[in-house]
C-alpha cells in the first residue's frame, strides 16, 4: 500500500464483514501524497462508527421486538378477559332466570286470586311486582341474546344477504302488516359472514324502523354497493329520526332515547347489531335528519370468488 501512495496511485482498502454482521473495514481510498498511517487511521474510525450503527440497528430491533411481543401478550390477555366476561355474562343471566320465573308465576297467581278482594293499594303493588318481574325476564333475556353474539355462529362462510333479508322479513311479517310498511330492496350480494346473523341485523334495523315510525305508513329501503373488498350495505327509513348528538351512543348496550311508556323495549338491538358486523371485520354508523327518517350505514367482507362490481 505504501508502494502505491508514493507512485501517487489511489489504493482501496476492502471492507470484511463477520459472521455476527459487525464491519470490519469500510471503503477507503487513500488520497495520493498522503501517508499509509493516514489511512489507516480513517479505516479505523470509519469501522467503529460502521460499529456503532450497526449495535444501533440491532438496539431497535431488540427493542421493536419486544414491543411487538409485549402488544401480542396484552392483545392475548384482553381476548381472554372479554371472553371470560361474556362467559359470566351467560351464567349468571341463565342462573337468574329460574329464580325469576318463580318470582313472576307466584306474583301472578297472588294477583289473580286476591285482585279485588284486598284495598287499591294491594293491588297496585301487585302489579307493581309483576311488572318488575316481567321486566327483569326481558332484561334477562336481551342479556343472553347480546353474550350469545361473540360466541356463537362467529366462522365466517359465504352468507346470501338476500336470503337473510327474506327470513327477516318473514319473522317481522304481522308486524309489517299491522302497521302498513312497505319494505323494498335492490340486488343484493354474498358477503363473509353468517347468515343467520346477518339476518338478525337485518331484523333488527327494520323493526326499529318500523317502531320509531311518524303518521305516514313507514317506507324501509336496503341497498348494497361495493367498495373494493367490502359490501356497503344502506337501511334507510322515514321514521322520527335520531338527534346527530346521540348517533353514536345509540349503539350502546341498554341505551334508551325513549321512556318505555312511549316506545318498549330495552335498547338491546342497536347493540346486537354493532357486535355482530364488527365480529365479521365491519363496522356500523348512522345518519340522521330529526322529523324526516334516518340511514344505517353497515359494511361486510365481500366473497373474493364473486365477481368485482357485482351482486347476486
Amino acid at each position: 500500500m505504501a508502494r502505491a501512495a508514493a507512485s501517487g496511485k489511489s489504493v482501496a482498502i476492502t471492507p470484511t464483514v463477520g459472521s455476527g454482521g459487525e464491519s470490519h473495514g469500510v471503503p477507503l481510498t487513500q488520497v495520493p501524497g498522503s501517508s499509509p498511517e493516514a489511512a489507516s487511521a480513517g479505516c479505523q474510525l470509519a469501522t467503529k462508527e460502521s460499529a456503532l450503527a450497526a449495535a444501533d440497528w440491532r438496539c431497535r430491533c431488540l427493542a421493536r421486538r419486544t414491543a411487538e411481543e409485549e402488544l401480542a401478550k396484552k392483545m392475548e390477555e384482553l381476548s381472554r378477559s372479554n371472553l371470560e366476561l361474556e362467559q359470566f355474562a351467560f351464567v349468571a343471566a341463565h342462573d337468574l332466570q329460574e329464580p325469576l320465573r318463580m318470582v313472576a308465576a307466584y306474583t301472578k297467581l297472588l294477583g289473580e286470586k286476591y285482585r279485588g278482594r284486598l284495598d287499591g293499594d294491594a293491588d297496585r303493588y301487585i302489579e307493581y311486582a309483576a311488572d318488575g318481574a316481567r321486566r327483569m325476564q326481558t332484561l334477562i333475556h336481551d342479556l343472553l341474546s347480546y353474550s350469545r353474539v361473540g360466541t356463537r355462529d362467529t366462522v365466517p362462510k359465504n352468507a346470501d344477504s338476500a336470503q337473510a333479508l327474506s327470513e327477516a322479513l318473514k319473522n317481522l311479517d304481522d308486524v309489517i302488516k299491522q302497521n302498513n310498511a312497505r319494505v323494498c330492496s335492490g340486488n343484493l350480494p354474498r358477503v363473509r359472514a353468517s347468515r343467520t346473523q346477518l339476518m338478525q341485523v337485518f331484523q333488527n334495523l327494520i323493526g326499529n324502523a318500523i317502531k320509531f315510525r311518524r303518521a305516514e305508513p313507514p317506507l324501509i329501503t336496503v341497498e348494497a354497493k361495493r367498495l373494493e373488498q367490502q359490501w356497503q350495505f344502506r337501511v334507510s327509513d322515514n321514521g322520527i329520526g335520531i338527534p346527530p348528538e346521540q348517533a353514536d351512543a345509540v349503539f350502546g348496550i341498554f341505551h334508551r332515547l325513549h321512556t318505555r311508556a312511549e316506545y318498549p323495549g330495552n335498547g338491546i338491538g342497536l347493540a346486537i347489531c354493532k357486535r355482530i358486523v364488527e365480529c365479521f371485520g365491519g363496522r356500523i354508523w348512522l345518519q340522521s335528519v330529526p322529523g324526516e327518517g334516518t340511514t344505517f350505514h353497515f359494511t361486510l367482507p365481500a366473497v373474493e370468488s364473486d365477481e368485482k362490481g357485482g351482486a347476486r
